[in-house]
């Protein structure tokens, strides 16, 4: 008898910002191929209707539920919503978040309602979600996994978007936390940390240069929102049932680069194009 590895059939998923037309709607529809039933939360019921409607007119196990993640009363309904749901709920994807392009600025200008604002909206927003899921599993005796959208400015500098890269960081650090205390009951908590990706959201301050992401990543291109989901999808299966803690960088290499290194990867500071020509043989 073969074991399929993938395979979430039977099983609940959440996934908290799974309207945007992005990485959550992606993970949505990756989940649930894989057997889940997803309840699909967004604060907006168009974006539902629009990103999330078309995946259960296809035959997928999805349940849009309009609801804002950020608030007690909108996780309340999230957890009615899954105890109304036929299966064993099994994990928790915490998409929700993100930041406008109005948040970008330099440190000196960050007000207290701009940090609080983006702390709320990234790293509060995950960890009232996934404490309502853990609870919720532990209650049942259940395992289960929870995964969150961390970014790679959680994991490195953010020059003029400091309160954005330190809610991200912050939400590494209440991964692993979470994950010592849950262990013991099975239930895993890891991040996933994107670099650039064509989403949505992303294209409102991204524009296209393509030898612009040849120079700064090491994969030469930006990643694509199914990228993300698999890492994701990965966690959330019984491939990774001994990881936890973890956060995955999911940027085709963005991190490793140094920013005098060319689309070739040479350092720009070398003159003798012969020496350049002999060290990329």
């Amino acid at each position: 008898m073969t074991h399929d590895f993938f395979g979430l059939d039977g099983r609940i998923v959440i996934v908290s910002g799974a309207g945007g037309g992005g990485i959550g709607t992606t993970v949505t529809r990756m989940v649930a191929q894989a057997g889940a039933t997803v309840i699909a939360v967004s604060r907006s019921k168009e974006n539902l209707d629009t990103h999330v409607g078309p995946l259960a007119a296809e035959g997928l196990k999805v349940v849009p539920v309009t609801a804002d993640a950020s608030t007690d009363e909108g996780i309340a309904t999230v957890m009615e919503r899954v105890g109304r749901t036929q299966g064993e709920l099994h994990g928790l994807v915490n998409v929700a978040g993100g930041a406008a392009p109005a948040t970008w600025m330099p440190s000196t200008r960050v007000t207290r309602e701009d940090w609080r604002a983006l702390f709320h909206q990234n790293a509060e927003t995950m960890f009232f979600m996934s404490q309502a899921v853990a609870a919720e599993l532990k209650s049942r005796a259940r395992p289960g996994s929870i995964v969150s959208i961390s970014s790679i400015s959680g994991m490195n500098t953010a020059p003029f978007h400091i309160a954005y890269g330190t809610a991200k960081a912050a939400l590494v650090a209440a991964t692993r936390t979470m994950a010592v205390e849950l262990a013991l009951d099975g239930i895993r908590v890891n991040a996933v940390a994107p670099g650039v990706t064509e989403t949505p959201s992303s294209r409102t301050y991204v524009d296209e240069d393509p030898e612009r992401d040849r120079t700064a990543i090491a994969m030469g291109r930006r990643g694509r929102p199914e990228e993300q989901a698999g890492a994701i999808l990965f966690l959330l299966s019984d491939l990774s049932t001994y990881i936890t803690g973890q956060t995955i960088l999911v940027d085709g290499g963005l991190n490793l680069k140094w920013t005098h290194l060319g689309s070739d990867n040479t350092s720009l500071f070398l003159k003798d194009e012969g020496f350049r020509a002999a060290i990329t043989r």
